[in-house]
């Protein structure tokens, strides 16, 4: 019985090892890539993270107005009259003045 050896050229194993650097190398950058620009890369996350500062100084600016208001709502209920603010809101929305008063304009 002979033994048959079977003998790979250079090329062969070459271009084979080739394509596989070729293709991990590209498959690293692919990965790379989708890291940094993705949906869920660092940049998106940058702006997420941008987006919610924004907002909650949005939320935070809603917050001290929704303050005022219910401040401003309380003064001029039933339980508690306020009489400075009931005469300037009088003076502001229906325009009116006493006798003894000049408007300048």
């Amino acid at each position: 019985m002979a033994v048959v050896q079977y003998n790979r050229s250079l090329g062969g194993r070459g271009l084979g090892g080739a394509i596989y650097l070729v293709l991990a190398f590209a498959l690293g950058i692919y990965f790379t890539f989708a890291a940094v620009q993705g949906d869920y890369g660092m940049f998106a996350r940058v702006a997420i993270k941008a987006e919610a500062a924004a907002l909650s100084e949005e939320r935070d600016r809603l917050a001290a107005e929704l303050a005022e208001m219910q401040n401003l709502t309380h003064r001029l209920s039933d339980d508690y009259l306020d009489l400075d603010l009931l005469d300037q809101q009088t003076r502001d929305v229906l325009g009116y003045m006493r006798a003894d008063e000049i408007a300048i304009r």
